[in-house]
């Protein structure tokens, strides 16, 4: 590409504009649309060449935002209206995402919190001895619908006596998309020990090899639960 090159040098259904409109924003390059955004060039330098260089020197979208206003103006023909101009619309872009991603934490935290308290209440249901720890593997299907809840072992939870072989055996038996798995505190506090962090983390390394997820530990009691999802220790 020449220092020469101007949009007008594209054939018309070729040029970034026209691609857009077209296509979509989504389906050209991150250089067209700098393009777009910038609109046009300078005297001795083409909003094409602008674009170009840009993504040249900063690599990324992502580098150009973080980028300072005096790096930006190190582009040929980008003066400091138009680096102030690039500036506000990917800070406006990252704005938006951000908010965006704030609404889907939002939204995929109160899913967990609603299955913690669907698992809590499904194990209080089985539950007819509170005075040892039980502990249940419940199976999802791939509308995150409970399939089934099975008990596995009773008495103290440690990694040795809650076996991935056994847990998963019951989820691959039921075509199981995904799983939780639930035990009760006799103590009644719904903390997890040591134990039950290990346990967590055996199941969910044993479930991304399996490809059956481990959707949530829930800690149970009478009135109370814990749930590692929820607390941000299982993802």
């Amino acid at each position: 590409m020449s220092d020469s090159f101007t949009v007008h040098d594209l054939p018309l259904d070729e040029r970034p504009r026209e691609r857009m409109v077209r296509e979509g924003a989504d389906k050209i390059s991150a250089q067209e649309l700098l393009a777009v955004l910038l609109g046009r060039g300078v005297a001795g330098q083409s909003v094409m060449n602008i674009a170009r260089d840009l993504m040249k020197q900063f690599k990324t979208l992502e580098a150009i935002v973080n980028a300072s206003l005096e790096d930006l103006q190190q582009i040929k023909g980008l003066g400091p209206a138009k680096a102030l101009q690039l500036k506000a619309s990917l800070e406006i872009a990252r704005r938006v995402i951000k908010v965006e991603r704030k609404k889907e934490r939002k939204k995929n935290n109160s899913e967990a919190v609603a299955m913690a308290n669907q698992i809590a209440e499904i194990v209080r249901k089985k539950m007819r001895d509170w005075n040892r720890e039980h502990f249940f593997v419940i199976s999802f299907d791939n509308r995150n619908r409970v399939a089934s809840t099975d008990p596995v072992t009773v008495g103290t939870l440690n990694s040795s006596l809650v076996h991935p072989r056994e847990t998963f055996e019951i989820a691959i038996s039921h075509h199981a998309a995904s799983i939780a798995v639930a035990h009760n505190h006799p103590s009644g506090d719904p903390h997890p020990s040591e134990a039950d962090f290990a346990v967590t983390q055996r199941l969910a390394e044993a479930g991304t090899l399996m490809g059956i997820g481990l959707l949530d530990h829930v800690i149970v009691t009478k009135t109370d639960h814990f749930s590692f999802r929820t607390e941000g220790l299982l993802k």
